[in-house]
């Protein structure tokens, strides 16, 4: 099995076949729905946002209410909370601990994985939205500086790189960074040495998240309705294949792209190879994080404090 380093939004083990999907025929149409607290309590502008895996929990991040909740990847069963900075937005799972990116509070969060414990917090841009890890130091996306930072892993800014207008995710591709600006429907490619940038290409309107699989660069249009690829040595366009209403988050699985489309609440489930559609899923209201623990696709619901997911019914 081998892992393969991605954005902020998305968990990908490569190498594995998914399990517990629809039989053949395709009849599962709607993912099973976990409800975070006990009762929908909808804040304005939304709640759960990101979504990652540590290989044993899931962990989503809770916006509104300025923490992170624990689940267990096999069960679903929320195993407790933790507080973090003033929205989080973004996590990411390196090693033992989690990452956690503070969008008001401009700071990074580590959590020990085992049992939440916190480890620090540590001052970085303003507006980090975006986590990636390059093997051996973190990248992190300021939505409201128009940069990036290389940070490494005991916390201390190495250095600070200007990217396009709102970055807002990251992915590694093993030589490196893509960086998704939000603002500008473009990408950039920086050479994680220096920050150097080799490559920038126009995508669709809204561009949102970013995801490496091994073989190719996938990004969501948030505006139009659409996932692009392309080759990561130079970013030529490979294709762009329509999905749902507002997608955001993706992951990977050995077979399949998950795009969560916010708007129509529903998740679209892609050929890596080809991009043909090869299902469509109801999820909960307004999904948008996605992440793959090696067995089952989660999801983040943005409008309603659940989560969704392939375990079974």
């Amino acid at each position: 099995m081998s892992t393969v380093a991605v954005s902020s939004v998305a968990c990908v083990v490569v190498g594995v076949v998914l399990q517990s999907l629809a039989p053949a025929g395709g009849q599962l149409t709607r993912l099973t729905e976990i409800r975070l607290t006990d009762s929908i309590v909808d804040h304005p502008g939304g709640g759960p946002e990101a979504i990652a895996c540590d290989g044993t929990s899931v962990w989503v991040a809770d916006q509104f209410d300025n923490r992170v909740t624990r689940l267990d990847a096999a069960t679903g069963t929320r195993l407790g909370t933790v507080a973090v900075g003033r929205r989080p937005v973004a996590l990411l799972a390196v090693r033992s601990t989690l990452w956690v990116a503070n969008l008001e509070s401009d700071t990074l969060t580590e959590l020990r994985t085992t049992d939440g414990a916190v480890l620090g917090t540590f001052a970085v841009g303003d507006g980090p939205g975006g986590l990636a890890f390059d093997g051996a130091d973190l990248w992190v996306a300021h939505r409201n500086d128009d940069t990036v930072s290389k940070v490494s892993l005991t916390g201390s800014v190495v250095a600070t790189y200007p990217t396009g207008r709102r970055p807002t995710n990251l992915a590694y591709d093993g030589t490196g960074l893509w960086v998704v600006n939000n603002l500008d429907d473009s990408i950039t490619r920086l050479r994680s040495t220096d920050g150097a940038i080799l490559t920038r290409v126009r995508v669709a309107n809204g561009p949102f998240a970013i995801l490496y699989d091994g073989a190719a660069i996938w990004v969501t249009s948030f505006f139009g309705r659409s996932v692009t690829k392309l080759r990561p040595d130079d970013g030529a366009l490979v294709g762009t294949f329509t999905v749902g209403d507002g997608p955001a988050g993706l992951a990977a699985d050995s077979r399949s792209i998950w795009i969560a489309n916010s708007g129509g609440s529903t998740v679209t489930r892609l050929d890596r190879t080809t991009g043909a559609v090869i299902a469509t899923y109801t999820s909960g209201r307004g999904p948008f994080g996605v992440t793959f623990d090696g067995r089952h696709i989660w999801i983040a619901n943005l409008r309603g404090a659940s989560v969704s997911t392939t375990l079974p019914q």
